[in-house]
């Protein structure tokens, strides 16, 4: 999802392999010649030379062709050593049969302290990515040892500085699926802006976010920094500059050293459990001051200026002032509060729900302070111990002897006491910095060493183990523990009632983005997860009358379609029980029949504001003339064809709970997508009420005529005959990527590489998935062509590399194309299940399927259903270097 509308920067398509035409079954095949042998190479050479009678003139021949070709190996292999410096080539078979794969090994002693970023007591954290920062750390920032940490890179996604193109991904610490992300802050966010761009060079504190992507807003953000000398709290006047050499970032421990100028410096250190952030501050004063001149401070942000957008563009925004509440504990040692910052709160007006949402926080420091205050827009006040308002926050003063503090910052949704309570059950006083980073650590490692890889590069393993860690953000628990830690018991605040209520919950549903392939790739690795947040769902029907689309506490109205019905087909399918299946349908069928409130009133335009929840959007006219009218409602042509998905999932889950009458109905209505098939142009076109064409521009979102003529996931078949058959399908795929209109930095775009399989040319798909696979991704802040999107972008990269993806999630089925690597691994969590892919010669480039066996029998279909990942297995793909008919 990505409301300001994104382009390709430029429109040169992505570069494929050459297409080559696919051998026929009984046709000869040309036996592959094999490659000369150094002698064979020396006996033709010297063939050659004999011919010129010259002896003078082939020994200067030689020598120069000898001088070449040891300048050019020391030189390939000067610039080869550092990439491949932690790997090693098998060597278990023959030259001529011999895979390249590599193994990763572990650093030696010598590699520890090569380089400006070892140091004493130093080891390797994570693989240097070659952005200048520090790779090394202190050994119990490291523990557990975990493979898929290593390749982890947080700030892959980061790239800048326009926020639009960055990835939108923060170097965020905190567990998996954790409620608060604290992450280093270098400048205000807001939607459309993270907290930290590496680009900057000034720290201004850590930030406990709960914004859950760029293009969403920040809901009650705790902050926290730390100074020397006089007490400074404005935003920008605190940002003190780092070195990225002195900067330490992972997914569970965050350290940099800061300068303070005349004063000295401040090395900070932070790590987080998921409602709990945990800092330590080392103080270094500069000996020239005197002691009150460079004593430490610490300041704690209650309420800051935020900013609203009103429209898609990240330029409309006006500034806002949350209100905030701050009291500082002296007996406690504590500092306690609230603010009640909802960024979002434009889009659903002043009856919003969640009218009395506030986030609570607790800082509780492990050193008694000398003095305390407050301030105001920066205006320090001495000796006052409480204050509620605008731009409002509290600071504590150290005596200069005290030079390590640690903080530990507990936050809630349902108050102070709870605020308090998760630091008691979270990060109890007598647990470390290096114990919590443990904690989350271990919670990393049990999800991301599921995967194993063989035949993968540096600059792969940090892609593949980076997007894992991507998927595991969102949903985030919103829950909180009310009880003990032996004997939990679980409370949310529900925006929808705008009071606490019992159960577990969920935020942060980006539907319309990861119900494509994140829910899939999180029925493969948290199945244990699933149960809940489709429970968390159905709360939020019963809170609030309607599946989220897009929650953050509240729905947002933003992007369009109910595919929440996705969701809960897709588990219904794929054997998911622990969730009410007779709730799921009700909810499921008031979206497929029951128009939102004014629907014949209002366009629903993108992020339009102080509309009720628009759902299906156009339902009206939907249900009467088989399409939502152009003229009448905003991005028409994408909810049509959504909603036909939509029906298509809906019939699924009535067909699961027995209503098979509603189920046929649906089924022909999920037809409806032929409405906008306009034969004359040769492309989906939105048309208006009176049955006219709206132009091949209206009615699209984030996407265009191209793509959403091939939007139909769920009747490719159909599809196919709608464009006259399989050549003129294959012939409007190759215009689509050969005309660069494949955006892969949207979502309708995610699932077209597969539909070659479904009309005859397997190569292809093959071709395009492992081409964009090399072209959307990379290990670099920039990793990422467009944002994440709560995960979905690195959920495509992850199903591709392993060989399939799920077109069709509602069916929780997958079409199969070709791996990227010799060998992956994916073990089935809580279960002695694994699926293991071997792909020989993947690695080397090839990618065409010449069979597949799967437990040794021969797989001849496109398609395989969740149920056979579920219960493991050993896939055996053989693999060429030209086109194939496997497939077809």
């Amino acid at each position: 999802m990505d409301p300001p509308r994104r382009r390709n920067v430029d429109n040169t398509p992505p570069l494929a392999p050459p297409i080559q035409q696919p051998r026929r079954a009984g046709q000869p095949v040309r036996p592959p010649q094999p490659a000369m042998t150094l002698r064979q190479r020396i006996r033709r050479y010297i063939q050659f030379t004999n011919v010129l009678k010259r002896p003078v003139i082939n020994l200067i021949v030689s020598l120069c062709v000898l001088s070449l070709i040891t300048w050019y190996s020391g030189r390939y292999l000067y610039q080869l050593g550092p990439a491949y410096r932690y790997l090693t080539p098998s060597t278990s078979t023959s030259s001529r049969t011999r895979k390249q794969e590599v193994e990763v090994v572990k650093l030696t002693e010598a590699d520890l302290v090569r380089g400006t970023n070892a140091g004493q007591g130093k080891v390797r954290g994570h693989w240097d990515f070659g952005d200048g920062r520090k790779w090394t750390t202190s050994d119990a920032f490291v523990k557990p040892e975990s493979k898929g940490l290593d390749w982890v890179n947080v700030m892959l996604g980061n790239g800048g500085p326009e926020p639009n193109l960055s990835g939108g991904m923060i170097p965020a610490v905190a567990p998996p699926f954790g409620m608060t992300r604290w992450s280093p802050q270098t400048r205000e966010n807001y939607v459309s802006m993270c907290p930290y761009n590496q680009t900057d060079t000034k720290f201004h504190g850590f930030i406990g976010t709960h914004q859950p992507a760029i293009w969403m807003g920040e809901s009650g953000p705790a902050q926290i920094s730390a100074g020397l000398g006089n007490v400074v709290t404005d935003f920008e006047a605190r940002g003190l500059p780092f070195k990225k050499e002195d900067e330490y970032a992972s997914a569970n421990y965050y350290s940099n050293a800061l300068d303070a100028g005349e004063h000295g410096s401040i090395q900070v250190e932070m790590t987080a459990a998921s409602r709990v952030g945990h800092m330590r501050y080392t103080f270094n004063p500069s000996r020239e001051g005197s002691r009150e001149e460079v004593q430490p401070h610490i300041v704690i942000q209650a309420s800051r200026r935020s900013w609203l957008l009103h429209g898609d563009q990240p330029d409309a925004k006006v500034p806002y002032f949350p209100k905030g509440y701050i009291r500082i504990d002296e007996d406690r040692q504590e500092v306690l509060g609230w603010n009640d910052e909802r960024q979002d709160r434009v889009l659903v007006g002043e009856d919003l729900p969640a009218a009395a949402f506030k986030s609570y926080f607790v800082a509780r420091f492990s050193q008694p302070w000398q003095q305390a205050g407050v301030s105001y827009d920066g205006r320090v006040q001495e000796g006052v111990l409480d204050g509620e308002g605008e731009i409002l926050a509290g600071w504590v003063k150290f005596g200069s002897h005290m030079t390590q503090i640690e903080v530990r910052v507990g936050v809630s949704f349902i108050s102070i006491d709870q605020a308090r309570r998760a630091i008691d059950l979270e990060i109890p006083d007598d647990q470390s910095l290096a114990m919590t980073s443990q904690k989350t650590r271990s919670a990393w490692a049990e999800k991301l060493d599921l995967l194993s890889v063989s035949g993968a590069t540096p600059q792969n393993l940090t892609v593949l183990y980076t997007s894992f860690a991507h998927t595991l953000v969102y949903p985030y628990e919103i829950s909180e523990n009310t009880g003990m830690v032996t004997a939990p018991s679980w409370s949310y605040y529900s925006g929808y009632l705008d009071k606490v209520v019992d159960g577990f919950s969920y935020s942060g549903y980006s539907i319309w983005d990861t119900f494509r392939a994140q829910t899939a790739w999180l029925l493969l690795v948290a199945p244990e997860r699933v149960g809940g947040m489709i429970t968390s769902m159905l709360q939020d029907y019963k809170e609030g009358g309607w599946l989220p689309m897009w929650k953050n506490l509240v729905e947002t109205n933003i992007m369009v379609g109910t595919h929440a019905d996705s969701v809960v087909a897709q588990a219904m399918n794929a054997g998911v029980t622990d969730f009410n299946w007779s709730l799921a349908w009700e909810a499921v069928k008031k979206d497929a029949f029951v128009p939102p409130d004014r629907d014949t009133e209002l366009q629903f335009g993108d992020r339009e504001e102080e509309t009720p929840q628009e759902v299906r959007a156009g339902l009206t006219e939907y249900m009467k003339l088989g399409y939502v009218a152009a003229d009448l409602h905003a991005e028409s042509g994408s909810r049509t064809l959504d909603y036909a998905y939509d029906d298509h999932a809906a019939a699924i889950v009535a067909d699961h709970v027995g209503d098979h009458e509603i189920a046929a109905f649906l089924r022909i209505r999920a037809k409806s997508y032929k409405n906008l098939w306009n034969a004359k142009t040769g492309h989906m076109e939105a048309r208006n009420g009176a049955g006219s064409w709206a132009g091949h521009e209206a009615g699209w979102t984030e996407g265009d005529h191209w793509a959403y003529s091939l939007d139909v996931m769920h009747d490719v078949s159909g599809l196919i005959d709608l464009m006259g058959g399989n050549a003129s399908f294959i012939d409007f795929l190759d215009r689509h990527f050969g005309g660069g209109h494949n955006l892969h930095t949207n979502e309708p775009s995610h699932h077209i590489p597969y539909l070659y399989m479904f009309a005859g040319a397997p190569h292809k798909t093959q071709e395009w998935a492992r081409s964009l696979g090399r072209s959307e991704y990379n290990h670099t802040a920039g990793g990422l062509s467009g944002n994440e999107d709560c995960g979905q972008m690195s959920a495509w990269y992850l199903f591709s590399a392993l060989g399939f993806y799920p077109v069709d999630p509602a069916k929780a089925t997958y079409v199969l194309s070709s791996p990227f690597f010799d060998q992956i691994t994916l073990r089935l969590p809580n279960s002695s299940a694994m699926i293991q892919i071997n792909a020989g010669g993947a690695s080397d480039g090839r990618i065409y399927v010449k069979s597949l066996k799967i437990d040794g029998v021969e797989w001849a279909g496109i398609e395989v259903d969740h149920e056979l990942l579920t219960r493991g297995g050993k896939w055996d793909w053989e693999l060429e270097s030209t086109p194939q008919f496997w497939g077809v």
